[in-house]
């Protein structure tokens, strides 16, 4: 018999990968036993770590932001996006001393974001725009709100430190925002899912040499990730005790990120869905001109070993 391959699979520190977490505890601890390979997760600091190591292949699969993963696969990292790992699940944080009370506020201040690509820069442009405001990086001109690619970890630190109130706050994946909040730092200003209901952010990408050469293992990996989902939506209290260990967080931290509301993060609904998909690089080629081109999501996207996971 062939040796079980073990697949490694890339992850940051965020609420969005709690399935990942999941899966990981229920194979380390016997109550789950995949057949077909060992799962060894993989824990980056940051969205450019994900994406380069993808891109040299010392990644066999990564939870990734949408809008990263489109980007790598339009250059030609031969990668297919098989499941969602979330919906909703981010925040924008205002910083008390910034002294910020509607959106206009925001002007003149800076704003941190987890990643170019990303669904939060997406929302967060959003908002903005609305209001008639411009936002961009400081070397771009007639900009009211400056953007700074900050890595998740690192957000609630540059808050601390920001004394004069300059950092307006951030828009990021919990639970970074439910962290200063709790430290008192900052206010919750909104939660995503009340800028986009159910939208999409992270999703579970794996190499396409891996997907033929071990389908099984990609199947098994998929089946348990859908079914951590649904238990994490139905008993938060223990999901908040092993999000707490995965994510070195406070274990009432996670508790407020998965039950106040009980849909600030949703983990049981994780089939992807092509048009909200659409929507994002639609977005952000029209209206945002950080894409340059639309990929055909029907060759991006296969939905078969989530549709035999049974996710909805």
């Amino acid at each position: 018999m062939a040796e079980k391959p073990t697949l490694r699979i890339g992850h940051l520190s965020i609420t969005d990968h709690l399935i990942l977490g999941v899966t990981d505890l229920k194979l380390k601890k016997g109550a789950e036993k995949f057949e077909h390979c060992n799962l060894q997760t993989v824990l980056k600091n940051g969205w450019n770590e994900v994406a380069d190591a993808l891109t040299v292949k010392s990644l066999d699969g990564a939870f990734i932001l949408a809008p990263t993963a489109m980007d790598l696969y339009k250059s030609g990292v031969g990668i297919k996006l098989l499941l969602l790992t979330h919906k909703n699940g981010s925040i924008l944080v205002k910083n008390k001393r910034a002294h910020i009370e509607k959106i206009e506020d925001f002007a003149g201040k800076t704003v941190l974001i987890p990643y170019q690509l990303s669904i939060h820069n997406m929302l967060f442009h959003r908002l903005l725009s609305e209001k008639g405001l411009k936002p961009g990086r400081s070397v771009e001109p007639d900009v009211d709100v400056t953007l700074e690619v900050v890595a998740p970890f690192q957000m609630p630190e540059a808050l601390q430190y920001d004394e004069e109130g300059e950092i307006g706050g951030f828009i990021v994946a919990e639970p970074f925002g439910s962290q200063v909040i709790t430290s008192g730092l900052g206010e919750e200003f909104y939660l995503s899912k009340e800028l986009w209901p159910k939208h999409p952010c992270c999703v579970f990408v794996v190499r396409d040499e891996i997907i033929e050469k071990h389908p099984e293992a990609i199947q098994e990996i998929t089946t348990s990730l859908v079914k951590s989902g649904k238990a994490i939506d139905a008993q938060p209290d223990p999901a908040s005790v092993i999000g707490a260990n995965f994510l070195s967080q406070d274990v009432e931290v996670i508790k407020r990120v998965l039950t106040k509301p009980a849909d600030r993060i949703t983990t049981n609904e994780l089939l992807p869905v092509i048009e909200d998909l659409d929507m994002i690089q639609q977005y952000m080629m029209d209206k945002m001109k950080i894409m340059t081109s639309l990929i055909d999501l029907e060759k991006f996207i296969d939905t078969s070993f989530a549709k035999e996971a049974g996710a909805q």
